[in-house]
């Protein structure tokens, strides 16, 4: 039995769990200070880019720790796509747009988010590749088996050849 799981996207996981909640509130902090001088269109785009990333987050990480942990390649790539689509194009919004009158501080948390991010679309791209593979070739052997376990036995009559009388 050969482990398919990923040891450093786990750990990029685990120190994510930690970092989330330390990115949040510097982000919501930043937000409340920086929100009056903000135009309205600003103003609810990072609103809802907050909602979106919070519930999106959670879910991500999840899927990540199932499917990492657990080898289960639909939640794995579920992962994956939340990470690939949603989240990091996100961040690098918040970390690349000016509009928003980006403070260091928040500079500083969303370039670490980002990078982990980055790191957890590579990662999780390979150990999806090696787990699919994995088990593609672990189902192509099961069939071969019993295939062959099917197969009549050389030098006995099958009835399905037929009597010819």
């Amino acid at each position: 039995c050969e482990i398919l799981s990923s040891l450093p996207l786990q750990m990029s996981l685990y120190f994510n769990v930690y970092f989330f909640p330390f990115w949040w509130l510097i982000t919501v902090a930043i937000l409340y200070l920086k929100y009056p001088a903000l135009s309205d269109y600003y103003k609810f785009i990072l609103v809802t880019i907050m909602i979106l990333v919070s519930l999106t987050e959670l879910i991500r990480l999840y899927l990540g720790y199932v499917g990492n942990l657990l080898e289960k390649v639909p939640e794995l790539a579920g992962f994956w796509l939340l990470t690939l689509l949603p989240q990091l194009p996100i961040i690098l919004f918040l970390l690349f747009n000016e509009g928003l009158k980006i403070h260091s501080l928040e500079r500083a948390v969303h370039i670490i988010f980002a990078a982990f991010l980055s790191f957890q679309v590579v990662a999780a791209f390979f150990t999806l590749r090696r787990m699919v593979n994995t088990l593609a070739a672990r189902f192509r052997r099961t069939e071969f088996h019993r295939l062959e376990e099917q197969r009549p036995a050389p030098g006995t009559h099958s009835p399905a050849a037929g009597s010819g009388s």
